[in-house]
């Protein structure tokens, strides 16, 4: 069994996930979604002592996976499902023969993940099981077998601490059948767990769950998939959509643009860089999400076989920049208080639009602003207390900080930043009588 982490809930302001104890949670998410089904034993834990190091909590992987997961072998030259006496693969078989079967091979990674402190996001399937789309499928979902798969994979691993599920898998919900198979397997889910874990829905391209399942009793948080499209990330329109919903839920992007990503898809439109990351980052934690995932184009598929498409091998991708920065929007959330935090444009006075676009947020004590070219920002003084703040600016590309002065808190007051242009964003700190040193 494995080692024990403290187990996940919603936080009483319904803004935030905290573990059992109250302790603030920061959901920092890498995507993996091909690991289960295409890394050995070594490999994955080569890749998840990796994400440890670099102060990822999440990792995002999927038990049957999108890459023909249902008709070619994994590592260990195992299947998860067996074929019914018609032929058909079947959810409510899974193989489990021999010493060593595919879901020992899972039952490895979550554990191994676990004695690493991270948490896994596991999604029981990928969406062209039920709803084909697009992709290789098979569908074999219907409401009665997705409800006993469901209640097969909580039962498994009702005891084990870091799981959280999640439903959908990149696809809309068109159809009752499409419905009828989500609220099956949610139902299985929580008959199978006890209740034991938060469940989410990882929706299509550029929609977020909400749109879909959001007065659901069994969704315990929003995600939104804010996607690989040609026009400027704008994920904080969806994620002030989210933070404004009724009932109150959590809200992350579990998807946006990924490092290395063909942009719109095309090669020829070039790649997705650390910049462009980190600029979805900050909007999406800044204008309300309660944590963010990250993910690069050649680990979420673990590839191996290179092209223009998946340009390196998942091995050299671990240490992309992008990756490594992601633990810099984690320190500073948690350098400040977490649980106080709300989003508020209102600070700032003239923003810009499109590729400039900034985004604020305060605590009782603190204000940040980000300023995704290094442009000027106008601030609105006396959101936070005290005659005086401290001020400096936060460099999302190393973590650290450069101190500037203490500036009085009434009025408008222009700062600028310590360098400007493409790939130079920068975070304005404001800390009242009562911040952080």
């Amino acid at each position: 069994m494995n080692q024990s982490l403290p187990r996940l809930k919603v936080s009483d302001n319904h803004r935030f996930l905290v573990q059992q104890d109250g302790a603030p949670f920061f959901w920092l998410g890498d995507t993996a979604w091909e690991l289960f089904h295409k890394l050995d034993r070594e490999e994955a834990a080569l890749y998840l002592r990796n994400r440890a190091e670099l102060k990822f909590t999440v990792i995002q992987a999927v038990g049957l996976a999108e890459m023909e997961g249902l008709t070619t072998d994994n590592a260990y030259g195992r299947r998860p499902l067996k074929l019914n006496e018609n032929g058909n693969m079947d959810p409510t078989l899974p193989d489990l023969d021999g010493d060593y079967s595919y879901w020992d091979h899972v039952d490895y990674i979550v554990d191994t993940a676990a004695g690493l402190g991270l948490y896994v996001a596991f999604l029981p399937t990928w969406g062209d099981k039920y709803h084909l789309a697009w992709g290789k499928g098979p569908e074999i979902f219907d409401y009665d077998n997705a409800k006993a798969y469901g209640q097969w994979l909580g039962a498994r691993y009702q005891d084990r601490t870091n799981i959280i599920w999640v439903l959908g898998g990149d696809r809309d919900l068109r159809t009752n059948d499409h419905y009828a198979v989500i609220k099956g397997m949610a139902e299985g889910l929580q008959a199978g767990d006890l209740g034991n874990h938060l469940i989410s829905f990882h929706p299509v391209g550029e929609k977020s769950s909400s749109h879909y399942v959001h007065t659901e009793s069994w969704l315990d948080f929003n995600m939104l998939q804010s996607g690989h499209g040609l026009k400027e990330s704008d994920n904080y329109l969806s994620i002030t959509e989210d933070y404004n919903q009724l009932p109150i839920k959590p809200t992350l992007d579990a998807e946006p643009c990924y490092e290395d990503h063909p942009r719109g898809f095309q090669a020829a439109n070039g790649y997705y860089d650390e910049a462009d990351v980190r600029k979805a980052a900050y909007h999406a934690v800044f204008s309300g999400a309660f944590g963010h995932t990250y993910g690069h184009h050649s680990i979420w598929s673990m590839t191996t076989d290179t092209q223009d498409y998946y340009i390196m091998h998942w091995k050299d991708a671990i240490w992309r920049p992008g990756a490594a920065q992601m633990q810099y929007v984690r320190a500073l959330m948690e350098s400040r208080s977490f649980l106080d935090r709300v989003p508020d444009q209102s600070l700032i006075v003239g923003n810009y639009t499109g590729s400039n676009y900034m985004v604020a947020t305060r605590g009782k004590c603190y204000v940040m602003v980000y300023c995704p070219n290094g442009l000027k920002v106008r601030v609105a003084m006396g959101a936070i207390e005290g005659d005086d703040v401290k001020t400096s600016w936060y460099d999302p590309r190393s973590g650290q900080f450069r101190s500037l002065s203490v500036c009085k808190n009434k009025g408008e007051i222009i700062f600028t930043p310590p360098s400007s242009g493409r790939g130079n964003d920068w975070v304005l700190v404001l800390d009242g009588i009562c911040g952080a040193e």
